[in-house]
């Protein structure tokens, strides 16, 4: 298992392990919210996700570009669901209908 996910980590280098850690950066966003709504998708996919330095980029955005934005950590047994699922976002396979009611609890 562990050479195969080594194996899709070597063809996407975008994937970023943090040293010592279990947790890999699967996204970078430099808009806080962004970064809130693609781990909403995560979350409701039931892949693990957190956020990291959200708070520093929403205190200042400017800082955003110098610091590399707010960065989105998943466990490495869910790195390429996650992938796939941020895919998913991109392609609007997350986006609501017009006529969608979300007053509803129901």
């Amino acid at each position: 298992m562990e050479q195969a996910l080594n194996e899709w980590l070597a063809a996407h280098p975008e994937i970023e392990a943090l040293p010592g850690r279990d947790l890999f950066i699967v996204a970078r966003y430099l808009i806080p919210i962004e970064a809130a709504l693609v781990q909403g998708c995560l979350e409701a996919s039931g892949i693990p996700a957190v956020l990291a330095d959200a708070h520093l980029m929403q205190t200042d955005l400017l800082l955003a570009p110098a610091l590399g934005g707010v960065r989105i950590l998943v466990p490495a047994s869910f790195v390429q669901q996650a992938q796939a699922t941020i895919e998913a976002f991109k392609r609007g396979e997350f986006a609501l209908d017009e006529n969608a009611d979300v007053g509803s609890m129901e």
